[in-house]
């Protein structure tokens, strides 16, 4: 069991307060006033809808609509993406009912590991806490790993539902494929000569995590944050959800991420910021509280080889636009990026020159 004095280290159970029916939030969620959500902005020029069949195509007005989404806001919805909708569903339907067991059950897969309790990434819980006063997160998530086989730890793999680990699988092998498809999209509109530079980083010893999200209603989602602001550590993250709640930053103003049926949103992420030398950014977004109804997602992240160093491509480095980023190992950004979540940071400023 922890020591007493480490207990702040193991954040509560979301799912556990919401249903406690409380209308006082424990002050460890409430954010400083600055950081309060509010509403998101209305956009004159909305997050574009980006049909990847076409673009796959040929199809010059998609390309430049992918090229609008990457430069402007760093994400797009993607539709005729090859992903059945009964898969999505499904995908959907398996994580809803896993948050639905009885805690004992879902502890079973828990991210505190060992008689210390000592936070690790995968499992189901919360997030990393660093300090007393963090203000954690309106959230509880389950992080698995996917890609490679040989890295599953299928001890933390529920068996139930029963189908979760059918889907699961099933869902990942597509999403590979349309992340696949998308990188060699974005080498493109940064200009790179091999178009296969940036799907080719996520080799056969890349890792891939799925993180199952699950955001309780609040009774003050006024004063609460789903998830603080952040941008992903990443290649590429592929986002599927039914409910509004994720927002994206642009130009200081918070901007409401649409949701539209049988869409995924598809973000960059640091990495393809510091390859493309500072060409494409990866957006800072988050994820406000709802007090009428929970939100569930399931996000894919894509990383590469934990051993591999990362830095800008050579031919996007010139006299005129010289280095902006420091090379960086993919397993010490993984682990800074935890850190700089708790902390409210974004961890690619840490390598910028």
């Amino acid at each position: 069991m922890a020591d007493d004095e480490q207990q702040w280290k193991i954040p509560p159970n979301v799912q556990e307060l919401a249903a406690a029916g409380r209308d006082e939030l424990p002050s460890r969620y409430v954010v400083p006033d600055h950081d309060r959500p509010t509403s998101g902005v209305a956009s004159d020029d909305p997050i574009p809808v980006v049909d990847l069949s076409r673009l796959y195509s040929g199809a010059a007005d998609e390309a430049a609509k992918l090229c609008s989404a990457l430069q402007n806001w760093g994400l797009f919805l993607a539709v005729e993406h090859g992903i059945e909708s009964a898969l999505l569903d499904e995908m959907m339907a398996v994580t809803r009912e896993f948050f639905k067991l009885p805690l004992e059950e879902k502890q079973k897969y828990t991210n505190l590991a060992g008689s210390k309790k000592e936070y690790q990434l995968e499992g189901y819980g919360g997030d990393m806490v660093l300090s007393e006063t963090q203000v954690l997160d309106w959230c509880d998530r389950f992080y698995l790993v996917v890609e490679p086989e040989s890295r599953r730890l299928l001890d933390l793999w529920p068996t139930q539902p029963p189908s979760f680990r059918d889907v699961l699988q099933r869902y990942a092998a597509r999403c590979r494929e349309l992340a696949d498809g998308v990188l060699r999209e974005v080498s493109k509109v940064v200009g790179l000569r091999e178009e296969r530079y940036l799907a080719d980083m996520v080799d056969e010893k890349a890792v891939t995590y799925v993180r199952l999200n699950l955001y309780p209603r609040c009774p003050r989602p006024d004063k609460v944050l789903g998830f603080k602001p952040h941008s992903d550590g990443n290649m590429l993250t592929v986002l599927l959800t039914n409910t509004v709640g994720l927002q994206v930053l642009r130009d200081g103003e918070w901007y409401d991420v649409p949701v539209v049926p049988g869409t995924l949103v598809v973000n960059l992420g640091d990495t393809v910021e510091v390859v493309s030398n500072g060409l494409l950014k990866s957006p800072i977004h988050k994820v406000v509280a709802n007090s009428e109804r929970e939100r569930v997602s399931v996000g894919a992240f894509y990383t590469l080889d934990p051993e591999r160093e990362v830095e800008p491509a050579p031919e996007l480095v010139s006299e005129d636009r010289p280095k902006r980023y420091e090379k960086m190992k993919t397993s010490d950004y993984i682990r800074e990026l935890q850190k700089s979540l708790a902390r409210g940071e974004r961890s690619v400023d840490r390598v910028k020159i």
